[in-house]
Order: structure tokens, then C-alpha cells, then sequence
């Protein structure tokens, strides 16, 4: 039976709450934020980005290829709704892309390639601390609706108290290197990606998605499985099509 929208919206908020609670790993605490934030707003992909040690962002969790790529060309552009809303703090929304050529050229003209119409950035903020931005893409013009705009910054809101949880004056630090593993963790995880790809002769949206799902049943850490995979510590079983023989893995430790 289909979860109706209500249902996602509750099982969204108690999987970004398990991590108050629970030693916890951002990188999937964020990708599971953007994967349902794309049902539940209708949107075509999106992306979150956290600013590292030095306030420059970087892309941590993406919904494809396709909203990773839109989320480096405004980084390397350095302009954007998703760069904007994490420095002025505030939510930022172009309902379609005469405004985005207005106020981005170049994001503009990015955007267009890759079919976006519109675009919903939500600071991930508490009080005074602004940790990035989450980024909805949409393929239709138009704004969010004033409900979902308000569910929007309420799970940002939660992941961002996630995130700061253990945040005390003499655990800053803590926090801050927490967050610089975890973007470092990227690194290993595109190299993972790409391994896994070539080996499982699958795209890298499918690469990531195998990776993740199987740090998830056997209770690792995305990063860490991924360097294990990079290091050819551990070898993830090819998922094959129904009837067809399993394709031969070196001799090496092999998950179930």
C-alpha cells in the first residue's frame, strides 16, 4: 500500500530525529533529507551543500549526477540561489528563468541545459549558525506552496539540529571537524562510485545507491565502506538480473 504524503512527510521527520538520539553518520542523514524532499516537493532533484573549515561550500549529498553538476557550476561560478541563501541566510526562491538570468547568468544558462525551471533554496540555519543550504530543482515554473515551503525549512530545521546537537562552547571545535570529515568523506565516495561503476557496469546514480544500501544492512558508515571498497578490502556482490549467472569477484573479503 502507497504512503500517502502525510505518511512520508512523519517517516521523513523521525528518520532526521533517530539521529538525535543515536551515533549517527551526516552523509546519509542528508542524502535521506534529498531523497525525499524530492517526493515530497515535487521537485526533479536536489542538493545540499555544507561550507567547510574555511566557509567555502562544497556539494555533500545530491539526488543524481545531474543536481551534483548544477551544484559545482555554482560553486565555481560563485553565484547562484544556492551559494545566496547560505550567505544572506535567508530562503530563496525563482519561480522561473527570466528571473534566474536577472539575478545568475551563468547559473541561468546551466540550468536551461539541464531542463530547471525553477529553483528553492533553504539556508540550513540555527539562530545565528547558517551550516550551507538545501536546493530544490524543479523542471515547472512557479514557487512553492506556502505549505511546503514551511515542511521544507522544517526539515532543514531538524537536520540542522542534528548536525549541532552535541554543540556546546567547548565542543565547537568537535562539531566543526565532524563536519570537515564529512565532507573529506566525499572524496572516497566519488572514488568509490566510479570503481563501482566500472565494475558493475552500472551509471554512478546506481553506483551510489548500491553503496549506500549496503553500508545501511550491515550498519556502516557510507564513507567507510566506500574506502574499503576503494582499497579492495571488501568486494560488493554484482546485483544481476533475474536467471542470470553471478559475474566472478576476486578473492577477497565479500559482503552477503
Amino acid at each position: 500500500m502507497a504512503r500517502t504524503r502525510e505518511q512520508q512527510l512523519v517517516d521523513t521527520f523521525v528518520s532526521l530525529t533517530d539521529s538525535l538520539v543515536a551515533d549517527y553518520d551526516i552523509v546519509d542523514l542528508l542524502q535521506t533529507l534529498v531523497d525525499n524532499a524530492t517526493e515530497l516537493f515535487d521537485a526533479a532533484a536536489a542538493g545540499i551543500m555544507l561550507a567547510d573549515e574555511g566557509q567555502q561550500l562544497e556539494v555533500i549529498a545530491s539526488t543524481s549526477e545531474r543536481s551534483n553538476f548544477i551544484g559545482l557550476m555554482q560553486l565555481q561560478a560563485g553565484e547562484g540561489p544556492c551559494v545566496e541563501a547560505f550567505t544572506t541566510a535567508q530562503t530563496v526562491s525563482v519561480e522561473d528563468p527570466s528571473e534566474m538570468q536577472r539575478r545568475w547568468p551563468r547559473f541561468a544558462a546551466a540550468s536551461a541545459e539541464l531542463g530547471y525551471a525553477s529553483v528553492h533554496s533553504v539556508p540550513l540555519r540555527l539562530r545565528d549558525t547558517v551550516l550551507g543550504s538545501m536546493n530544490l530543482f524543479r523542471e515547472t515554473t512557479g514557487a512553492l506552496n506556502a505549505d511546503d515551503a514551511i515542511a521544507a525549512r522544517a526539515l532543514t530545521d531538524v537536520a540542522t539540529i542534528s548536525i549541532l546537537q552535541q554543540r556546546t562552547a567547548e565542543h565547537a571545535d568537535h562539531v566543526q571537524a565532524q563536519l570537515q570529515q564529512a565532507l573529506d568523506s566525499r572524496v572516497v565516495i566519488e572514488q568509490a562510485k566510479g570503481f563501482l561503476s566500472h565494475t558493475h557496469q552500472v551509471d554512478l546514480d546506481e553506483a551510489f545507491t548500491l553503496l549506500r544500501s549496503t553500508a545501511r544492512a550491515h550498519g556502516a558508515r557510507i564513507a567507510d565502506l566506500a574506502r574499503d571498497v576503494v582499497e579492495r578490502r571488501v568486494t560488493i556482490p554484482t546485483v544481476d538480473p533475474v536467471g542470470a549467472p553471478p559475474r566472478h569477484q576476486p578473492d577477497r573479503q565479500r559482503l552477503p
